[in-house]
Order: structure tokens, then sequence, then C-alpha cells
């Protein structure tokens, strides 16, 4: 458990904007900050963050919250574990009690596999830079590749022992559950056995975006035909190598400072980049590309850049994953560098100014870099140039922007000595095959299963929720301390000052009225708490509230836009604001909410005058309807109130 003391510490330093731009390029307007959704897929941005009420939303899908909730959504964590992730981030202290083998054992799957990988890490790198084996053979790699220090460790790369079981036997020895380290794909079992997957092999950690290590690559460091150079993680509950890019982690800040993403094919490719004043670079280590990783890059940039060497069975291979970062929108182009060279060693053979300038100079868009080299090939052959105009129209056909498409038409026309209107027609046809293919996805109403009958069940009073609860509770967070009204004390003749929160408390517990609503219930109870020890809490103790329902509805009717009307005078425009009108909307709100109530109590009445009248039980019958027709009026006198005007 997290005292609350340290929470609080938490909640205090961890300021939204510096959160949330972490993972998500941000662009200020006006008073809030504005960027794409990171829960969904967005052209247009509709996320907002407020950093005067430390709150976001997005207007898309709805998602809402303080900086702690945006790590729990984003990052799939438990409220400790966004915690524990926030103090991390701002140097924060977190000091909890020892749990007991029970506790232990109860933790969640996802987060003792996580708790095995970081073990691991450690693990490797005490190896590669305290052990003999690991400074001898594994340090001595990278030395050898013209690594430095600083490199290594800010990857955090290590060293697996030769020993086949040294690692699984030293971590069960630490207290760590076989059945996590096979999970992890640590460890192999074989019958009784459980030996290392990743013996006598250079350790690369592969991070997420907030950068807890999720599963490893290793290289091995001996030539054998019959091992694979190369070994990954296999897939896991916490590792899944078609969601996740290598150096992300490290890449995410510079990317967005740069608005571009170098994106290169192994580890060492990326340490190197870092090394040449390159920080911007991910690798899909060596794997195609998948839509996943291509809408993470795009999360912080539409701008992506590929380095190629000069394999060509290489290149065309890797031609076909693009499509997918084309079809995202994003602007893709392409640096091939020179014959028998890789990022890695092309870095290292210049300094650090030429390579950059070389990234400059050569970079070429990807649809003129397909033309030109499907063209060298085609020889003039004609079947050969009819494939290769297939092949060019294909990568077009996808791109969402019809202006885009259209300048890359006219030059590929040029290029390939192909009338325009050819390329539309081909263009065209795709893109009507691609309509088709994505209506026909799924079966028309015609052809679904006709779903049985539902009974319905009677509606519990706990699963109603009134819109007037919200209202209330957003009057209480945004205009509690506001003036509502002035009365005379006839006690002590003098002038007092009624709050808003004065008046909407009193009106709520004279009448003893409740909130059905569960969490409207909760942060009513806390408010009431505070107000009767002589306290109005502001909005944001309950948008940083410990409890995560209370601080995402707090975050999300403080999120609401509240506009009366517009009129001209003198020809300038004039906002009507809430607060002119406070008094009329906080008055009107509570008759609302207490006519909700009585509406409420009079559907009850009648499910006892149903069952009273079915027993003959005559003096209930009278005393329900009793009851009815005095709410009856009660009800008549708040519409009188309320007159014409009508609450949502």
């Amino acid at each position: 458990m997290i005292d609350r003391a340290t929470i609080e510490k938490i909640l205090d330093a961890a300021q939204i904007v510096d959160v949330v731009q972490e993972f998500v390029p941000l662009k200020k307007r006006g008073v809030n900050y504005l960027g794409l959704c990171p829960f969904h897929n967005e052209k247009t941005p509709s996320f907002t963050v407020s950093p005067t009420k430390e709150i976001f939303k997005c207007f898309g899908c709805g998602k809402v919250g303080n900086s702690v909730n945006f790590v729990m959504e984003h990052e799939h964590l438990t409220y400790p574990e966004a915690l524990k992730f926030l103090a991390r981030k701002y140097h924060i202290e977190v000091v909890e009690k020892e749990l007991s083998q029970e506790e232990l054992d109860k933790q969640n799957e996802r987060e003792s596999l996580l708790v095995v990988t970081a073990y691991a890490a450690r693990q490797f790198t005490e190896n590669l830079f305290q052990a003999d084996e690991g400074i001898s053979i594994g340090l001595a790699y990278f030395k050898e590749r013209g690594f430095r220090q600083d490199t290594l460790k800010k990857f955090e790369v290590g060293y697996s022992f030769e020993k086949r079981d040294a690692f699984s036997k030293k971590a069960l020895a630490d207290g760590h559950k076989q059945d996590f380290l096979v999970k992890t794909g640590l460890s192999i079992q074989h019958e009784d056995h459980i030996f290392d997957r990743f013996s006598g092999r250079v350790m690369f950690p592969i991070h997420s975006l907030s950068g807890q290590v999720l599963g490893f690559g290793g290289r091995i460091l001996i030539k054998d035909p019959k091992t694979a150079k190369y070994l990954n993680s296999p897939e896991s509950e916490i590792y899944h190598k078609s969601r996740i890019l290598y150096g992300i982690y490290q890449a995410r800040k510079a990317i967005t400072q740069d608005d571009r993403c170098f994106l290169v094919e192994g580890y060492t490719d990326v340490m190197s980049l870092h090394e040449a004043n390159v920080e911007n670079v991910v690798a899909s280590s060596g794997t195609s590309l998948t839509q996943e990783q291509v809408r993470l890059i795009k999360r912080f940039t539409q701008n992506i850049t590929i380095l190629y060497d000069g394999d060509a069975a290489g290149i065309k291979a890797s031609l076909r994953g693009i499509d997918l970062v084309l079809e995202e929108g994003m602007n893709v182009k392409i640096v091939l560098l020179p014959d028998n060279e890789d990022p890695d060693s092309y870095s290292k053979k210049v300094s650090n100014e030429e390579f950059r300038k070389f990234l400059k100079e050569n970079e070429t868009d990807f649809i003129r870099f397909k033309t030109q080299l499907l063209l060298s090939e085609a020889n003039n052959d004609p079947v050969k140039k009819a494939n290769l105009i297939r092949d060019v129209v294909k990568s077009i056909a996808v791109i969402p922007e019809a202006i885009t498409r259209t300048v890359y038409i006219k030059e590929c026309s040029t290029l390939l000595e192909v009338p325009e209107p050819i390329l539309y027609n081909e263009v065209n046809k795709l893109q009507r095959q691609k309509n088709f293919q994505d209506r026909n996805k799924y079966p028309g109403p015609e052809d679904l299963p006709v779903p049985p009958p539902v009974i319905a069940k009677p509606v519990q009073q706990g699963a109603t929720t009134f819109y007037s609860e919200r209202e209330i509770i957003r009057l209480l967070l945004r205009f509690g301390s506001l003036e509502f009204e002035r009365t005379i004390n006839k006690e002590e003749d003098k002038e007092e000052t009624v709050t808003v929160s004065d008046f909407i408390i009193r009106e709520i517990t004279s009448d003893d009225l409740a909130f059905v609503d569960r969490v409207c219930n909760k942060v009513f109870a806390d408010f009431l708490f505070h107000f009767e020890h002589g306290l109005i809490p502001g909005d944001k103790q309950f948008v940083k509230n410990e409890d995560p329902e209370i601080s995402s509805l707090s975050a999300d009717l403080l999120s609401e836009h509240h506009t009366l009307s517009k009129f001209y005078e003198n020809n300038h425009t004039y906002v009507e604001t809430e607060e002119m009108k406070l008094k009329e909307i906080v008055g009107d709100a509570v008759l609302k909410f207490k006519s909700d109530k009585i509406i409420m109590k009079q559907k009850e009445i009648m499910v006892l005058l149903e069952e009273a009248v079915k027993v003959n039980d005559n003096e209930k019958v009278v005393l329900l309807q009793k009851r009815y027709s005095n709410l009856s009026v009660a009800l008549g006198l708040i519409s009188k109130k309320l007159g014409n005007r009508i609450l949502l």
C-alpha cells in the first residue's frame, strides 16, 4: 500500500501537460493544449489538455481524467502502478509495506511478468559490467563494435552467461517463480529441467513507451550455422512484437522535437545513430512493419524516413509494408545508404556532421524512390513495365488525401511515360475494389442471426443515473465557493453571503434527498464532509482524488463547456456566461434534481399500489394514493417555478 501523504505528493508533482507530452505531441491553443488522441485513431485533433484544471479530455472518444488516469489508460496499468510510474518520473520515493507471500501470489500476472523482466534486465547488465565472463566476452564485443559505455547504459544492454541454466537458477534462488520465468520466455522448461533461452548472448532489452522492459533480443557471439544469430522473446502477456518498436522509449522526445522518425532494422543501428546525435530513431527489429507499429510512430510525428542499405532484395521485400504507412496518411521518405553500408557501419565511418548531412541531402520521396527502383529493373520490358505501373498505382491508391494522390499521379505520369487519365482510372478502380471489400467485410443485417427475445428485468434504483445529479455535482465543483445570494440575518441585523454550496446542500439535505448514481453520491458525500467542517473543497481535490472513479467523473464534468447565449450589441459579440446567471442556473438545477426524485418516488409508489390492489389492502391503497397525490402537488409547484424552461 502507498500511504496517503506519498499519493498527495505524487499528485501535486504530476503536471498534466508534462505527463501527456511524454506520449502525445501537443500544441498550445489559447490556455489549453491540443493533440491527436492516443486512445483512438483520428486525423483531426480532438484531444484537449487543460493545465489550469489539470485534466485531459478527448471530444472524439470521450476519454477523460487527470494525469494518473491518463497513465492508467495509456499504459494499461492499475492505479498503484500508475502512481509508481509517476513517482519514478518525478523522483519521489515510494515506501510500501512488505508484502506477504499470500499477497504476492495475488499480484496481477502482468505485473509479475514485468517484475521478472525488470529483474532480468538488471541481472544481464550486472553480468556485462561486473562479471569476468561478461567483461571479457560481452563488453569486449561492444568495445570492438566501437560503442561507448554511456550508450550501453542508456539502452541497458547486458550479457547472459554461457552456462545453460545460470540465469534461471539465479532467478529461482532470488525468489522468482518458475512459472513466470517460462511465461516471459526467459527460461525454457523441458520435462524436469529448466534452462536459459538466451545463454551466451549479448542482450538488448525492449522497452515500452514508459520504460518498462517487455522482452529481449539476444545476439549470439559465436559462429554456429545451426544457431540463430538473433533470438527474440516469444509472444507473451506483456510482449507483442507487432505492437512495439525497439528504441521508442529513448526516442520519443526527440521524435516530437524534430517532427520526424528514422526507421532502421536492428538494435545496433539504433544505438549507433544515437552516438551520431540522431536520437529520433527506432527499429522494427527485423520484422515487417505492422499497422500497430505505424500508429505508434504516428502518435509522435507524421513524418517517417526509412534507412536502407544497398541490398536490393531486402529493399524490395520491405517495400510492401510501407503501404501501411501511406495508408495512415503519413509522409514517407527513403534514404539509400552507400553500397555495403548499413546505418551502424556508415555512421561510424563518417563524422556526425557528415552523417546528418548525408541523411538530409539523400532523402527521396517514397513513391519516387519506388518508381525509379522498379524502372531500373524493367529494362524496357513491356510486361515488367506493366507490372511496375500496377505496383506503383497500388501504393498511390492507399493514400487517403486526394490532393496528395493527385500530385503523385502527375509525377508518376512523367516518370513512367503513362498518360494521367490511365493512372487515374487504375487508382479509382483499386479504390472501388477496396471500398467494396470494406463494405462486405461484415455481414448485412439480413445475414445476422436473430437474437433471442430479451426478458425485461425490473430496474434497480442504483442502476439509474439522472443528468440532474451530474449537474448538481458540476455546479458544486465549479462554483461551490461563489456567491449565490445575499440575505439579512435578523438576529444580528447584518447582511450575510450565501454561497452556491450553502444553497445546494441546504436544499438537498433539508428534504433528505439522496443521489442514485454511485459515483455522484461518493463525490457529494466527500463534499458534504468538508462542508460540515467549515471548508469548501476546491475542484482539484476531486480531479486529483485517489479514487479513479471520482477523479474521472470530476474531470469529465469540469471539461464540459457551457455557453448560455450570444447576441449583438453595438456590433460587438457578447457571450453570456454561467456566472452572469448563476442564481437562476443553480436554482433551476436544484428544482430539476427534486423533480427527478419525485418522479422516481412516484414510480415506486405505483409498483406498491399495484401490489396492494392485488391483495385487497384498501387501507394501504388509500395511504399510497394520498402520498402520490401530495407528490403530484409538489411536482406541479416545481413545474410552475421552472415555467417554460426545460432542463434536459
